[in-house]
């Protein structure tokens, strides 16, 4: 097993870079909080996360399913059902990216307003 020292996101090459990129991701973030209360379908997904392509959610879950952060269940029956549940690791994942969420809500009224005194003093 590879020692947690190993990893270094400062260094280029290291994949722990991947892992920043895909976690920092803004349709990650929606969906992991999405899944919180428990297992969705593709479509109530896509019904929950505002904006997102059928293509980026499918891109989406597979990057998650991939890096264990979503488990994908496909039931025997016709139609076929699927549902996307989050695993333990991804449930780990919730209370910062809670946070994270949090912070942006409590301070979207400050950083708009930075925004427009850069945008006026630019101008």
């Amino acid at each position: 097993m590879v020692s947690v020292l190993a990893w270094d996101p400062f260094k280029q090459e290291c994949p722990s870079r991947r892992l920043l990129d895909r976690i920092g991701d803004r349709w990650t973030v929606l969906i992991v909080v999405t899944l919180a209360p428990g297992p969705q379908r593709f479509s109530a997904l896509a019904a929950q996360v505002g904006g997102i392509s059928q293509k980026m959610l499918t891109q989406t879950l597979r990057s998650l399913e991939r890096d264990g952060f979503v488990t994908r269940t496909v039931y025997p029956q016709i139609p076929p059902r699927v549902e996307y549940e989050l695993t333990a690791l991804g449930r780990s994942l919730l209370g910062p990216l809670r946070a994270l969420e949090e912070w942006a809500v409590e301070n979207m009224t400050e950083v708009v307003e930075h925004q427009q005194e850069y945008q006026a003093s630019s101008a």
